[in-house]
């Protein structure tokens, strides 16, 4: 399977993606995430409120194989989680990019706070790399 990585989107290390909007930032896990987990069966995710810091973890998502702790690319206050994810977390896999996203955040610093991502082309280069 040819996984995709777009262009829009700006990349974690450890596997999530941010997409920019203005201040608002939709966070989820790539597809080469969720091809590596397999089956997800549980997701944990903050509240609608809570505050999350670049870098440090915000939920859990959990497969057949592993659990993972989700790690917040950006700082912010999350205004939205993706209910539907949490009550069917297996759909992640069927648009990770799309319907399958998990939270939506208000950027504490919409210009400063994305020193750590990397460019859908990184991205692909690392996680191709390690095959």
């Amino acid at each position: 399977m040819e996984l995709e990585y777009p262009e829009d989107l700006k990349y974690l290390d450890s596997h999530e993606y941010v997409r920019l909007d203005g201040e608002i930032a939709t966070i989820g896990i790539s597809a080469f995430a969720v091809d590596q987990l397999g089956d997800i069966v549980f997701l944990e995710l903050p509240n609608d409120g809570d505050e999350l810091q670049a870098g440090e973890g915000f939920g859990t998502i959990e497969s057949v194989k592993a659990v993972e702790e989700l790690n917040a690319p950006i700082s912010g206050t999350t205004i939205e989680r993706n209910e539907a994810m949490l009550e069917s977390p297996e759909l992640i896999a069927d648009d990770p990019y799309g319907d399958g996203w998990l939270l939506k955040v208000r950027i504490d610093d919409p210009d400063g706070d994305l020193e750590n991502v990397l460019t859908a082309d990184e991205y692909r280069a690392q996680v191709e790399g390690d095959d």
